[in-house]
């Protein structure tokens, strides 16, 4: 039906239009075992430009913000050891802060192995799965989720972990590319640097970083006459669109704050409702996605209404 269209349409640019508005992110950087000190300077580098780009460029308030690496004690760059006891207990911290329509990055550095759910990045003592970072991330199902893993070997995370509201970044687009990977260093500088933001607005989406990222990527095997060995994959482009990174602008004004919360909310139950589609009613999709189209339109006037910006 052409309405249905129109209405799917206005909703996407609705979520656009309110990227910018609701986010507060939280950060949860994971580096693995290294197995060399050159590969541990560099994880640790790329940790501290993450890590740099959220506190200065994207407000992230230190709560929020968590760092795990293969040392033992904490330090200025790290939390403490990226054991999966540690980043099991990470994942409940950050539970205790988000809100609805929030951002969750997620980034793992390191050697990955494994395939399917077993798939995994190598960590001090047992190992975490693909399958275990699912359980983990079932509690954010009201944030974007954004799961980058940048390790080598990381193609299978995407099937296990695609989700409504999620996207999932890997390195590689199966767990048997397992040479060396350059993308975490150029996805680093892609969020921490002005270079991806392809349309000057100030922020960074997934989407741009993961072109810019992808671009310098082959550059450099194009320039070494190497063949690739490394092909990232980006689960969902639609929705990479929507998440950014950069410059706070939530509102000041706490009703504001609310009403886009609540608004970020309903759209993600949009994506989650267009994901059962193939198993619903054609009526029964069309009469909820009829009324989440009204609840957002309702919303979006409230926020203007309050002297936000829709």
């Amino acid at each position: 039906m052409r309405w249905r269209h129109g209405l799917l349409a206005a909703i996407a640019l609705l979520s656009v239009s309110a990227r910018v508005d609701a986010q507060r992110t939280h950060v949860l950087v994971v580096s693995g075992l290294s197995g060399d000190p050159a590969f541990k300077r560099s994880f640790e580098q790329i940790a501290a430009t993450v890590k740099d780009a959220a506190r200065v460029k994207w407000s992230v308030n230190d709560s929020s913000l968590i760092v795990l690496t293969e040392d033992s004690l904490p330090s200025a760059l790290s939390r403490g050891r990226s054991t999966r006891e540690a980043v099991a207990n990470a994942f409940t911290t950050l539970s205790t802060r988000v809100q609805p329509g929030d951002v969750l990055l997620v980034l793992l550095l390191g050697h990955g192995s494994g395939e399917g759910p077993g798939s995994k990045v190598n960590l001090p003592g047992p190992d975490a799965t693909a399958a275990d970072y699912g359980t983990w991330l079932a509690g954010f199902a009201k944030q974007s989720v954004v799961f980058v893993n940048a390790a080598t070997g990381s193609g299978d995370f995407v099937p296990v972990l695609k989700a409504p509201g999620r996207v999932v970044v890997t390195a590689t687009r199966s767990a048997v590319e397992k040479n060396e990977s350059i993308f975490a260093g150029f996805f680093a500088k892609a969020l921490a640097s002005d270079d991806a933001d392809a349309d000057k607005d100030g922020r960074v989406s997934v989407l741009e970083a993961f072109r810019w990222t992808t671009r310098e990527v082959a550059k450099v095997y194009d320039g070494s006459g190497r063949m690739q060995t490394e092909h990232a994959q980006l689960s969902d482009s639609t929705r990479a669109t929507t998440v950014s990174f950069g410059k706070s602008t939530v509102s000041t004004d706490p009703r504001v704050a609310a009403l886009v919360a609540e608004r970020q909310a309903l759209e993600s139950e949009v994506a989650a409702l267009r994901s059962r589609k193939t198993s619903m009613d054609a009526a029964a999709y069309d009469k909820e996605l009829e009324r989440s189209g009204v609840a957002i339109a309702e919303k979006t006037q409230a926020i203007r209404a309050a002297g936000g910006k829709p």
